[in-house]
């Protein structure tokens, strides 16, 4: 393997490996904020009681998210210093703003939700839960902005005596299309994520909690069920936020990437009323060697651009165009991971529409199930939707190869830079001794992210939640202690330690 090949794997790993994180992170945040919302309206501890044991869930998850994403700052610079000359001027400012911005909110917010259980007022201390929810959303927005600006570059000029990109304005590129095509689908398999997460998890705790049998792991099973139906309605919502907004973003990109789209199909030729393939074998990147088993005909003409017998390009002839408009060279993508990192991308999504469908009728009328299928269908479905965003963004950023800087098709067309011409000129060994120094790093944090989650569903919730004993500053909300749903939260009083601990 070459340099270039060890960095483009380095890279892919890191960002592949942070990006599991980051959706759990973009949809439990708004998803804790509900519940303790829900609490502050309504007073029912179960919803207290959620809050904090997702809460601390969510703390987890966002910390090590943190730990993974500082190495991707440090891979612009040590694998991709040609890429930093050329895009630094752009890129720099929406991750300045992600920085200054979206990370100063969450990390100052996120502090005081920790501490302020008992030092805040109740409406104040909620208010801190919702701004972290904005900032990590914001922090969402303009790391998109960013990469959209890789898939489709605006706002900027090229400077031939710097030989790299400039920025005219930042607006532009705040409102790329791209970015606003990404950004909504992002955070709707965000939402998926995390309800799939909420569900899965509250619907495994109604099964143990039912079959154990006695009297408190009941009642605990019996106050999951509103927590496990807010998170089935998430994931109900946010499917069908996916298909509209995954619609809209394909059609952009059939015509901003016609070459990307066409190797999501392993559409090798030309052809008019383009089937939609479900099923090919072959090896894709001979094309000639591609044979499509099953199709749905008509539907790949029709999602690029409503028309049904409309005519798409295919991998050859564009190919041609790009020879002809940017010299020599091979301009397409690995078919085979791009074909398959598609279909992976709607295939995993299955999981979270068979745990929706199974949760809500086990949990109809005011039931409470106790069947272990269900307990194990929500372990199987627990990791299918952060699978499913990982493949996503593997069609997103393999399908652009060999661009790191697509070139903007009704734009300036000297503002492209090929993966090839980005990379740092550091030795085949310094590279390979980088990658399995983060392989190494990477592993320790999974595991013990994994161990550590597994840890906590594990326990369950607190059986005193961090107010109890506190009567704290009562703006007006409902009393934490009157719980219709018979999750009174009753104990002694606890130290103020004691009454955080559920933080850590």
């Amino acid at each position: 393997m070459t340099a270039l090949d060890i960095a483009r794997w380095q890279f892919g790993m890191t960002t592949v490996m942070h990006f599991i994180l980051v959706p759990l992170t973009i949809g439990l945040a708004p998803m804790v904020a509900t519940m303790q919302t829900i609490w502050l309206i309504t007073g029912k501890n179960a919803w207290l009681k959620a809050t904090n044991f997702f809460g601390k869930l969510f703390l987890i998850n966002f910390a090590l998210g943190v730990a993974t994403g500082l190495v991707q700052e440090f891979q612009f610079g040590m694998a991709w210093s040609e890429y930093s000359k050329f895009v630094g001027d752009v890129f720099g400012a929406p991750l300045a703003l992600e920085g200054l911005v979206a990370f100063f909110m969450e990390s100052t917010f996120i502090g005081l939700w920790i501490f302020g259980w008992t030092r805040l007022p109740r409406l104040i201390h909620l208010g801190c839960i919702w701004m972290v929810a904005l900032g990590v959303n914001a922090s969402a927005f303009f790391i998109i902005a960013a990469n959209s600006w890789m898939q489709h570059p605006v706002g900027a000029t090229f400077n031939p005596e710097k030989n790299r990109a400039e920025l005219t304005s930042i607006w532009s590129v705040l409102t790329n299309s791209t970015t606003l095509a990404a950004f909504p689908h992002t955070v709707f398999g965000a939402w998926l994520t995390a309800g799939t997460f909420v569900a899965a998890i509250g619907g495994w705790w109604m099964v143990r909690g039912m079959r154990r049998g006695d009297a408190d792991a009941i009642e605990l099973a019996r106050s999951f069920r509103p927590v496990t139906r807010f998170g089935l309605g998430v994931m109900i919502v946010s499917a069908v936020g996916l298909g509209i907004t995954g619609d809209a973003q394909a059609k952009l990109m059939f015509e901003q990437q016609p070459m990307k789209m066409a190797s999501a199909e392993s559409l090798c030729h030309t052809e008019t009323a383009a089937s939609f393939s479900i099923l090919t074998v072959g090896t894709h990147n001979n094309c000639e060697s591609v044979q499509h088993l099953i199709q749905v005909p008509y539907l790949t003409s029709f999602l690029a651009n409503g028309d049904p017998d409309s005519t798409l390009k295919g991998v050859t002839e564009l190919q041609q165009e790009y020879v002809e408009k940017f010299g020599p060279g091979d301009y397409r993508p690995n078919l085979f991971v791009s074909y398959w990192a598609f279909r992976f991308m709607m295939g995993w999504s299955i999981g979270s529409g068979l745990l929706a469908l199974a949760g809500l009728w086990v949990t109809r009328r005011g039931r409470v199930p106790s069947s272990t299928w269900f307990s194990r269908l929500c372990l199987i479905a627990l990791p299918t939707p952060f699978l499913a965003n990982s493949c996503g963004w593997v069609f997103t950023e393999m399908g652009r190869q060999p661009w790191v800087v697509a070139p903007n098709p009704n734009g300036d067309p000297t503002i492209r830079l090929m993966v090839s011409q980005a990379v740092s000129g550091h030795s085949t060994a310094m590279m390979a001794f980088s990658i399995i120094t983060f392989a190494a790093v990477y592993g320790v944090l999974y595991i013990l992210w994994f161990l550590l989650l597994r840890r906590y569903v594990i326990q369950g919730p607190d059986l005193h939640s961090p107010l109890d004993g506190h009567d704290g500053h009562d703006d007006g909300a409902p009393p934490g202690g009157d719980d219709p749903d018979g999750a009174d939260g009753a104990g002694a009083k606890k130290s103020s330690s004691e009454q955080l601990s559920f933080a850590y």
